[in-house]
């Protein structure tokens, strides 16, 4: 077996795909990420990241019966420019003074081909909840070095800000505006086993 096969132990098949074996498995803040790009001004992309949050994936007998919880802290956004994250947790914003948190939660999933699944789930931000749709890839599981199982997930959906409020923006004196309205999230995630 090579260092980058996955462990048979952790996987199983389901309908002729590989699965991870049933569980609940908290996320590992250390070794995930959730990050976002939007346009700016119309022609560059600013990228962006949280740094605190936390969830669990509880991986279900039969797949398509698993959930996803997951939270997180708007305080911790990160565009590597300090008064630009100042004002994204303004009210202009995610006010994050008043709405100190932001939730995902999972209503389906979906097998869609090999590794890939649609998990659709209601996100809270502020105070406004609506559905959204995450294409996921399965990566693989492996055991670590301290007798635990690890999963891997990579996932990604657009969002339309406006949907959930945040409607703050300014027009440019050449057309459009200085913010995009739509987000790309892109999410990588390993998550270990609960014992």
């Amino acid at each position: 077996m090579t260092d980058t096969a996955t462990p048979t132990q952790l996987v199983r098949s389901h309908q002729g795909r590989d699965v991870p074996e049933a569980g609940t498995y908290d996320i590992d803040v250390s070794h995930s990420n959730v990050d976002f790009v939007v346009r700016h001004l119309m022609i560059s992309k600013v990228r962006g990241s949280f740094a605190k949050y936390s969830g669990a994936i509880t991986v279900a007998d039969v797949p398509e019966e698993s959930s996803v919880q997951v939270e997180i802290d708007p305080g911790s956004i990160s565009t590597n420019d300090e008064q630009r994250d100042g004002h994204l947790r303004s009210p202009d914003f995610f006010h994050v003074e008043e709405y100190p948190a932001l939730r995902f939660a999972s209503t389906a999933v979906e097998a869609v081909k090999g590794d890939h699944w649609k998990v659709t789930g209601d996100l809270t931000i502020r105070d406004t909840t609506k559905p959204v749709v995450l294409d996921v890839t399965f990566d693989g599981a492996q055991a670590d070095p301290w007798g635990g199982a690890r999963i891997g997930f990579t996932a990604s959906t657009e969002l339309d800000r406006e949907e959930w409020g945040l409607t703050w923006n300014q027009a440019l004196e050449t057309g459009g505006v200085l913010v995009g309205k739509k987000i790309k999230i892109e999410l990588g995630v390993e998550a270990s086993r609960q014992a």
